[in-house]
């Protein structure tokens, strides 16, 4: 026999249900990475042109003002940036033992850095240098908008001066 205390209750439950699981939310930082990667092989690659191809049609663009380095100076567009990357291919020959040239890289939803060692000859003066570097950059929609090199800049001065 049971009683009231014990018995199934039949009458519908008046808790709230629990609300359903959201879907699990893609990984904000998975473009970013994909951007990052592809931008590294293709740098790596040489082709200004393609790089450019993965930055925003207006960029954010900062590398410290340099009078003595002659790829060095505002850009503000993805043309801009294409032709970036060619006066640097123009201007420097990367050491061939540039193998650690990325060391780290840190991603955080659409903002990345980029760590490394630069090394390189300029080819106007064919000096040597090698510098540290920190990049960081931001991806929106899978185009880089933000792209902001730190980077031993008195070494790379050094090395496009001639006679020092």
């Amino acid at each position: 026999m049971t009683d009231a205390r014990t018995a199934p209750s039949l009458a519908p439950s008046l808790a709230p249900s629990p609300a359903p699981s959201p879907a699990p939310s893609p990984d904000p930082s998975a473009g970013t990475r994909t951007a990052v990667a592809e931008l590294l092989t293709r740098i790596a690659e040489g082709d200004p042109g393609r790089v450019a191809e993965l930055f925003a049609e207006r960029v954010d663009w900062r590398i410290a003002a340099n009078p003595v380095v002659p790829w060095i100076r505002p850009r503000a567009t993805r043309a801009d940036v294409a032709a970036h990357f060619a006066e640097l291919a123009a201007g420097v020959e990367s050491a061939p033992d540039n193998r650690r040239a990325v060391e780290t890289v840190l991603v955080d939803g659409e903002d990345a850095v980029i760590m490394g060692m630069l090394r390189g000859h300029v080819r106007a003066t064919g000096k040597g240098f090698h510098s540290p570097y920190a990049m960081r950059l931001t991806v929106r929609e899978g185009r880089v908008v933000r792209y902001h090199l730190y980077e031993d800049s008195l070494a790379i001065a050094e090395a496009c001066t001639p006679g020092t």
